[in-house]
């Protein structure tokens, strides 16, 4: 049983490093030649919520750290910056999961969208105060407003294809079986 549970958890690792590296895959795809005047959502860290907020042993700080950094170098951010916020913030999901549990999922979606922009508005004012160049407000908004507009639909498509769902009191007492 402990070994089922093995597999399954570095399964699941598995499936979020390729999710994630599929998603990096076809954003870096050129498929116009001239620049997009809009910025879609930033799947990457809708998916890495909410995985953290469902099941936080498929989705570990390291692994995460790892994730975001690789993105960070592959789409030319300041590397490590927008990584080490997102683990931040993914740690504090889920210092916050259990209480979160219990609510409706509008609580939950409030809860992301308060944390997604802090940390816009940290990420922002870091390279501000870095004197970084970076992307027009207007960007970094539609970005936000797009990735917490799609969250309802990664969570559905987690939980009905990939089976990540809210931990159940029963399922709480092997959490960290082999982390």
């Amino acid at each position: 049983m402990a070994e089922r549970n093995l597999t399954r958890l570095w399964t699941m690792r598995a499936i979020f490093v390729g999710i994630c590296l599929t998603l990096m895959f076809l954003r870096l795809l050129p498929l116009d030649t001239i620049p997009r005047g809009w910025a879609g959502p930033d799947l990457i860290l809708a998916i890495t919520f909410v995985w953290v907020l469902r099941r936080p042993e498929y989705a570990p700080p390291l692994l995460i750290a790892g994730v975001m950094l690789l993105a960070d170098l592959m789409f030319q951010r300041p590397p490590g910056l927008w990584a080490a916020l997102v683990v931040i913030g993914s740690e504090m999901l889920k210092s916050r999961a259990p209480g979160l549990r219990n609510l409706s999922f509008p609580a939950e979606w409030a809860t992301v969208a308060t944390l997604l922009v802090a940390i816009v508005i940290t990420y922002r004012l870091v390279l501000s105060l870095l004197l970084v160049d970076q992307a027009p407000l207007t960007l970094n908004l539609m970005q936000l407003f797009l990735t917490l507009a799609v969250y309802p639909l990664v969570v559905m498509l987690s939980g009905a294809v990939f089976g990540v769902r809210k931990i159940k009191p029963s399922d709480a007492d092997g959490l960290d079986q082999g982390a």
